[in-house]
This record gives C-alpha cells, structure tokens and sequence, in this order.
C-alpha cells in the first residue's frame, strides 16, 4: 500500500513535498494508518485528535491512545474536548453535524496558529461509497453523487483511492495498534445502516465493486466539470455583479433550456438545496426571499438579488452630537463649516446650520417616513420617492437616514430635505459629506 499512496501523492498532490501537514486523527483504523503511512514517507506532520464527550471512558481512551503515541513518536500533538451535545441543542444540530463543524472549525485555527500548509484527513473508497449512498438517499443532484473532494482548499484526502480492507491489511502487516469506535455499530445513523446493511449487497454484485463504482464516479465528475464549463458562459449571459452580490435576469434565464436545472446548479454551490422553492421563487411577488446557511436569495422585480447574509447592525440609532465633525459607524461622514454652497451631489449637501437640533440621528428608513424633497413643492413618502427612483429592494436596505428633531435632513446619497436648505437669511453654512 506504501507504494501504491506514494505514486498517489505524486500524481495528484504535486505540491505537497516540503509542506507541514496536520493529521486529523480520531485513534482509529484509518487515521492511525495514515499517520504511520505518512510518517514513512517522512512528511512534516502533527496530530490533531477531537474529544467529542460522546462515548463517555470511550472517548477519553481515545485521546490517551493518540497523546501516548505523539510522545512517543515526538510528533506535535494538539487535543480539544467538546461539548458536542451542547452545540448540537444551541444550534439545532443533529450531533454527528455538530461535531463535524466542531472539528474543521478548531482544524482550521491549529493549522493557521501553527503555520501547517495542509490538514489531511482518513476519508477512504468506503466512506466515499457511504456517502454517495447518503446523498442518493436524501436526493441530491449531480454535484452530490461525484463523491467526497480529494482537495477541498487546504484539507488533502490522500486514502481516497484505498478500500477498508486495504488499510486494514496495511495496518496488520505494520503492527500499527487502533481503538474502534463503537458507536460505528450502532444503526441509528444512517452512515452505520448504510455500510452495515447496504454496501455489503453492493459489494456482492462483482469482484471489484469499489474499482467500479470509483470509474462511475470519475464519469459523473467528468459530467460535472463539462456542466461547470456550460455554468461559466451562461454566468456571462444572465448574472452581473453588483455591490449587494449577484443579480440573475429572470428573463435571460428563462430565454434558455432547462431553466430550473440550470437555476438550481447555480445556486447549489451557495447552500440553496431546495430545488422547487428555488424554482417557485421566480414566480414570487417582489421581496419574497430563501435562505441558506450563508446566503439570501431574494426576489425583486424581474431579477433574483443573491448575497451573504449580514449581521444587522445592534444598534438601530447612531447619534451626532454637536461639534463633532466625523462620523465612522454606521456610515463614514463629515460635517465642514462653509461660506458658501457648493456643488451637491449624492455625497455631499450643503445645509443651514441653525436649523439643525442636536444630537442628530443617524438610522435606517421606516416603512411611514415622510419628508419634503429638495427642490420641490410639498412632502412625499419616502417608499414612494424609492419606487419613483426605481430602487431595488436591496438598494432600499442599505439606505440610511440623516435626521435632526424627527425631520429627515437627508435620505444619504439620495436626497436631501428641503427644510434644510441654505437660503438668503442663512448665517452659517454647513457642508454635510459622505466619505465612503
């Protein structure tokens, strides 16, 4: 097997030689295998071992088995205990969920505190099969059945190729000592059912099943990027970028074959997995939105606005008090005394300074608010002002307001309040500008 992971490594890590690997290992057959491997073929590595406070003294014998082994190889070790049922109820997580962001998450911080260029994991040609049965059995699309990455960023999966049997005889014939997980046992996971009932079947049906299934695979990935080329031109066709994120020409999107495929590969890869919602959304009226772990897709006209999800400011008020001539948060602007008014656009306004009460407020825009437009006759609501300006629904969203006693002075980058204005009687001048 030795031979067989090195040609492995050479071939489709090319860039691995010289580089500090981080070895996420559980104690088991497989990571203790891929430490010993890894440590023959006289890589830079360090251990990394979770304590998931799941399987009780079990759990614990884990750690001690992997922390013995460190010292006694003097290989960098790194050990964290979980309270995984705890973050699994906060952030209503099935457990086996928990753990995994649990572990990636705090991989991720030892790999960037401890400068390791790579994190390796275990995953082999039978958890690979597991979870292609996992995904076929949820539904999923294409993308779902091309198998677990072999490179996902910085995180390698070098026993891909290898089968459990393969490991274990490596593993036998090294004299290399593991714990079993068992809970590895236990069929309430779907995982557990899968490699105890299902793949045993699977594996039945031929003398190489895993070669087999590894060659449809390789189709379906082949499938995959061939979509993935088609995915770029019509990026070019129907999506623009714009500050709020990505905006999708409904229409545009509808002139080609295949839309709601096509809408859902596009979308898939930002966390949106419902493929009728994500269809049905086309349809919505104006402002009707979905959500994934990371993203909103929201409905606005004849487009679908899609962008990060952003915490909401803690605070919904942001005072200025008198004399303070700059402001940061929630948006940067500067207060300028003048002798005379210049040009206004939508980053600056020029005001009378004796008209404003402080402190002045800075705050989002209420459905409600009304205000009297600069330059023109009477008041005017500022939804209707929006729709009149044709503003999207994102747009709206990032609009603050400038305010001095309940009057707005100035819906900012828009338009500024005609109460405000400088005129013949105005004795002091003050140039309100927006630097960001």
């Amino acid at each position: 097997m030795i031979l067989k992971l090195s040609d492995h490594i050479k071939e489709n890590f090319p860039n691995i030689q010289g580089k500090k690997i981080l070895i996420a290992c559980s104690g088991g057959l497989d990571s203790m295998s891929l430490w010993h491997a890894f440590k023959e073929l006289n890589f830079d590595i360090g251990i990394a071992h979770c304590n998931f406070s799941l399987r009780g003294n079990e759990s614990d014998e884990d750690q001690k088995l992997v922390a013995e082994k460190s010292q006694k190889d003097n290989t960098p070790f790194f050990t964290e205990t979980f309270k995984t049922k705890e973050y699994a109820k906060e952030h209503k997580l099935s457990t086996q969920v928990a753990a995994r962001q649990l572990r990636y998450l705090w991989f991720e911080e030892i790999a960037t505190n401890n400068n390791y260029d790579l994190i390796a994991t275990a995953h082999h040609g039978d958890d690979d099969l597991e979870t292609f049965f996992i995904n076929l059995s949820r539904g999923t699309g294409l993308r779902g059945l091309t198998g677990i990455p072999s490179v996902n960023k910085n995180i390698i999966r070098p026993l891909l190729p290898f089968s459990r049997k393969e490991i274990l005889q490596y593993a036998q014939r090294q004299g290399i000592y593991w714990r079993e997980d068992s809970s590895n046992i236990k069929e309430e996971y779907l995982r557990n059912k899968i490699r105890l009932q299902l793949t045993p079947v699977f594996k039945g049906l031929n003398k190489n099943p895993l070669q087999t299934f590894q060659k449809t695979q390789q189709n379906l990935k082949d499938t995959q990027a061939l979509i993935e080329d088609y995915l770029a031109i019509v990026y070019q066709l129907i999506i623009t970028k714009n500050q709020d994120g990505y905006a999708i020409d409904i229409a545009k999107l509808k002139e080609l074959p295949n839309t709601s495929v096509l809408l859902f590969e596009l979308l898939s890869p930002f966390g949106f997995s419902d493929f009728k919602a994500i269809n049905e959304l086309t349809e919505a009226q104006s402002g009707k939105q979905l959500f994934s772990e990371t993203h909103r897709l929201l409905k606005d006209r004849d487009c679908l606005f899609l962008s990060e999800k952003k915490e909401k400011p803690t605070n919904s008020e942001f005072f200025i008090k008198k004399n303070q001539d700059v402001v940061s948060s929630p948006i940067k602007l500067s207060f300028t005394p003048s002798t005379k008014v210049g040009y206004m656009d939508a980053t600056a306004i020029f005001v009378d300074a004796n008209k404003l009460e402080y402190p002045l407020t800075i705050r989002k825009w209420r459905e409600g608010d009304v205000f009297k437009p600069f330059g023109m006759v009477g008041k005017k609501k500022v939804s209707k002002f929006f729709k009149d300006e044709k503003l999207s629904l994102a747009e709206k969203e990032r609009v603050w307001i400038l305010e001095s006693d309940n009057k707005i002075v100035w819906i900012i980058g828009l338009r500024a309040d005609n109460r405000f204005k400088v005129t013949e009687t105005t004795q002091h001048i003050l140039k309100i500008k927006r630097t960001a």
